[in-house]
């Protein structure tokens, strides 16, 4: 079996990745959303909006600076 991220053979501590390296890339893209669905369904867009406006309103959500 091959890495996902880099095709090298995997390492069984690792598994499916071949280094701790390559499955932190892996945990990277997904928490940053790269794995993410496009979506054009209508329905995921209304409920987007009212997430981010519900959070635009939460005073406890912590803020950028």
């Amino acid at each position: 079996m091959a890495c996902p991220i880099c095709d090298k053979d995997t390492n069984p501590a690792f598994r499916p990745f071949c280094s701790k390296r390559c499955a932190d890339v892996d945990l990277a893209k997904w928490l940053g959303g790269g794995y993410a669905i496009p979506s054009n369904d209508p329905d995921d867009i209304d409920e987007l909006e009212d997430a981010l406006e519900k959070a635009k309103q939460d005073p406890e959500l912590p803020r950028p600076s």
